[in-house]
């Protein structure tokens, strides 16, 4: 079996990462905060002290970060993990990033004999835990042959788009979809409520209806009982995605009106303190307009 590194153990990050050691894999972690690494010591993984302990160690190593400024850091900042990759070693960037930047370090490693699929995920982190991610990776045959096995632990379906960056596209297109129902579920709920139905009910009630929907069946519950934890989507990474789809849409002459107004939404809604919180939150912008 590959022996992988991961970093980023965040939400997505250390669920991940557990199923991996579950599967039988030897794991070396690394977070920029080494304490969010002790759980998964505990449970068998080592702990990488700098990326020279990655790169002299992992065949396969996994990346699970914020956002492209964070990924770029990492790999090729100072002391980055570029300074200490091998040939033929293999990069899996699970972060949602833009589709540029994804093709940029894929071109600047290649040309130390270093591959590069962008697979960005989705199904949050019940789906982390659970095994049951989506993933749509960008890249070419061979390397996405040698993940399948590794992601099979992760995943109950990985699709290849096509080459790097094109993994990147397609989560920016579902990240669209989900952004912008979770703001019109919302809508659903507050609106429900204040007419007089209790709103607890609405997605037991449109369950397998032409309404329903995975994010309903999550959200609806949480927006109407006002349980905003665990969080399990957070606001500013749903916010970064749209920034993100609004950014292609201008690059390829698209038009995105709904992304752009879900956008505005979430980002008054993180204005007011929800940055963190979790995507069910946004119900409170329409909770309180009277």
């Amino acid at each position: 079996m590959a022996t992988i590194g991961f970093i980023g153990i965040g939400l997505m990050g250390s669920r991940m990462a557990t199923r991996l050691l579950a599967a039988g894999y030897t794991v070396w972690v690394w977070n920029r905060s080494p304490e969010k690494c002790q759980p998964l010591v505990k449970k068998g993984a080592k702990l990488a002290a700098n990326f020279a302990d990655i790169g002299r160690e992992c065949e396969v190593i996994m990346l699970c970060l914020a956002d492209t400024a964070a990924v770029e850091s990492v790999v090729f900042g100072e002391h980055g993990l570029s300074d200490y990759l091998q040939s033929q070693q293999l990069i899996v960037d699970f972060s949602s990033i833009t589709p540029d930047a994804t093709r940029d370090f894929a071109d600047r490693l290649r040309a130390q004999n270093v591959h590069w699929i962008d697979a960005p995920v989705s199904g949050g982190v019940i789906g982390a835990e659970n095994g049951k991610l989506i993933i749509m990776a960008g890249g070419d045959n061979e390397q996405i042959a040698k993940l399948r096995p590794i992601a099979s632990h992760l995943s109950q379906k990985l699709t290849h788009m096509g080459s790097v960056g094109t993994g990147q596209i397609t989560k920016i297109c579902n990240q669209m979809i989900v952004a912008s129902n979770a703001v019109l579920i919302a809508e659903t709920v507050a609106l429900a409520a204040k007419a007089g139905v209790d709103a607890a009910q609405l997605a037991p009630a449109l369950a397998g209806g032409f309404a329903d929907s995975l994010p309903l069946q999550i959200l609806a519950p949480r927006m109407a009982t006002n349980s905003f934890e665990p969080v399990q989507w957070k606001v500013q990474t749903l916010l970064k995605d749209l920034d993100n789809a609004v950014a292609l849409a201008k690059e390829n002459t698209s038009s995105t009106p709904i992304s752009a107004l879900a956008a505005q939404l979430l980002r008054l809604h993180a204005a007011q303190g929800a940055n963190l919180e979790d995507l069910s939150s946004v119900v409170k912008l329409f909770k309180t307009i009277n």
